[in-house]
């Protein structure tokens, strides 16, 4: 899997209330993201959350034409994920890149019943991620 720091929204990044991510993408003017050669937004959890309530998390791609993002515009979301569910390691949202991006691309975390009292992620832009799983074999030699 192949990204960059420019690349990257956010790395272990804290959350326990709302909040946008620590970096945004600026793509240097509006563009169509998914031609050509496709990005995928990834989004990891880095350390278990954990909550005193029955926390959930909303993790969502925006774009606006501002980097204050005063009118975002949502372009992806994982809907609403509960604590128990977001344990480390775990890949949260994987979706391909969507068309017609303004300038600017931010994630942004909704945390509803909250606040949470632990729990990191981490989101970024990638090319050839790395998909592949290690099974058993499922035979034996002799």
């Amino acid at each position: 899997m192949m990204y960059d720091k420019l690349n990257t929204f956010g790395t272990d990044q804290a959350v326990t209330t709302t909040a946008a991510s620590t970096d945004i993408v600026d793509l240097g003017a509006a563009r169509d993201m998914g031609n050509g050669e496709p990005l995928e937004l990834v989004i990891l959890v880095t350390q278990t959350v954990t909550a005193a309530g029955a926390a959930t998390v909303t993790f969502t791609l925006e774009t606006d034409d501002n980097a204050g993002f005063s009118s975002p515009v949502v372009l992806a979301s994982s809907g609403t994920i509960g604590k128990a569910a977001l344990a480390a390691g775990t890949e949260v949202l994987r979706v391909k890149l969507p068309l017609d991006a303004e300038r600017y691309l931010r994630i942004n975390y909704t945390v509803a019943t909250g606040p949470l009292t632990a729990g990191t992620f981490t989101a970024f832009l990638a090319h050839d991620r790395q998909a592949s799983r290690a099974y058993a074999s499922g035979f034996t030699v002799s």
